[in-house]
């Protein structure tokens, strides 16, 4: 009998096999890989969220840690790569307490940890490895990207890879930026993204610890983006005869007050690692606490903060000039909830000096 060809076909996934989440296909494959040996603890130890950047998905740190994952050895990491759809694969540890904010994260499958990541049009590239992205704080770079500093000189005293420097230059127009940074790994990033921006020729790089900067009477505008505080900097280079505007970034304890019974919120994703959608990927992952509503409402303990912060540096800059001061308070922002009744402020304070009469 002749031979003829047979086509097969591969059978059609199911309408449940489509609209399974990444999450899900990621404990289906490492179910097969481990075989009989899948227990309720390699279960629990599967991620259920991540962060994505580019080609290179970054876990969690308490991610796959359990002991029997460790006899997999290299094939581990390529099958939950391949779940996720990556070619590089990292996990983060605890930030170090290096006074830089450096992240600990190791490479597990990749040569480098290089990245690239887009925000309002800006073009970020850093190492996941040695230097923090701060995705919590999308609001605040938003909103100062719609400041009105054409024509201002400005002054980040801790810049690390741009992530406030480039929305001045990009967005908000100044015309010139200083922009101070003690972390090598940092400097090399901010070098790199004011590049890719087109803006290298409208900023200078201080490379060091910017207490020892000799950076007086240059600035119409200074972000002081540290927290839990960035009182070092308060008196970081604003114009003598004219002043300027100062960006504060502070953390500020909000005590606890009953509330008022009420019907319960609903929330999308309770109980789910912060930003994270139904598949897993972190948008705006958490940094180093919860998120909760912050609402527009400016709390009792924030305003204090604010009238204290503006009554020091008002003293502060008249004995430094030699001569009165005023100080405005202009906005409070919330940027975030950073630890249980802790949340991230950014106050903008207008300080001029108080010409004689």
């Amino acid at each position: 009998m002749p031979c003829g060809l047979v086509w097969i076909q591969d059978p059609i996934p199911s309408r449940a096999a489509r609209r399974q989440t990444p999450a899900q296909k990621l404990r289906d494959e490492l179910r097969r890989l481990v075989g009989e040996s899948w227990s309720e603890e390699l279960e629990r130890d599967v991620p259920r969220a991540w962060q994505r950047h580019g080609d290179l998905v970054l876990l969690s740190e308490d991610s796959l840690r359990a002991a029997p994952w460790e006899k997999l050895g290299p094939v581990l990491w390529e099958t939950v790569a391949s779940a996720l759809g990556a070619r590089r694969l990292a996990r983060r540890g605890r930030v170090l307490p290096d006074g830089m904010r450096s992240p600990s994260v190791t490479l597990l499958l990749g040569q480098d940890g290089w990245v690239e990541h887009m925000d309002n049009g800006i073009r970020y590239t850093f190492d996941v490895t040695k230097c923090m992205f701060s995705p919590g704080n999308i609001t605040e770079k938003l909103r100062v990207a719609s400041l009105p500093c054409s024509g201002e000189v400005l002054v980040d005293l801790y810049a690390g890879i741009g992530y406030f420097t480039l929305p001045y230059l990009v967005h908000a127009a100044a015309a010139f930026a200083h922009a101070c940074e003690w972390n090598s790994h940092a400097v090399e990033a901010l070098q790199r993204n004011l590049v890719l921006n087109g803006v290298q020729d409208r900023c200078h790089i201080h490379h060091g610890d910017s207490r020892q900067l000799e950076l007086q009477d240059v600035a119409d505008r200074v972000n002081l983006g540290l927290i839990p505080s960035s009182e070092e900097g308060w008196l970081g280079g604003l114009k003598k005869g004219t002043g300027g505007v100062l960006h504060i970034h502070h953390n500020v304890e909000t005590f606890p007050t009953p509330a008022p019974l009420q019907a319960p919120v609903l929330r999308a994703e309770l109980g789910s690692p912060e930003g994270a959608n139904s598949d897993g990927e972190a948008q705006h992952p958490m940094e180093d606490g919860g998120k909760e509503a912050l609402g527009a409402r400016i709390r009792p303990e924030w305003q204090r903060w604010a009238e204290s912060t503006a009554a020091r540096i008002r003293g502060l800059l008249a004995e430094l000039h030699g001569q009165p001061w005023r100080t405005s308070i202009l906005h409070i922002e919330a940027v975030k909830s950073y630890a249980p009744h802790v949340h991230h402020l950014v106050l903008d304070l207008e300080c001029r000096p108080t010409l004689p009469a």
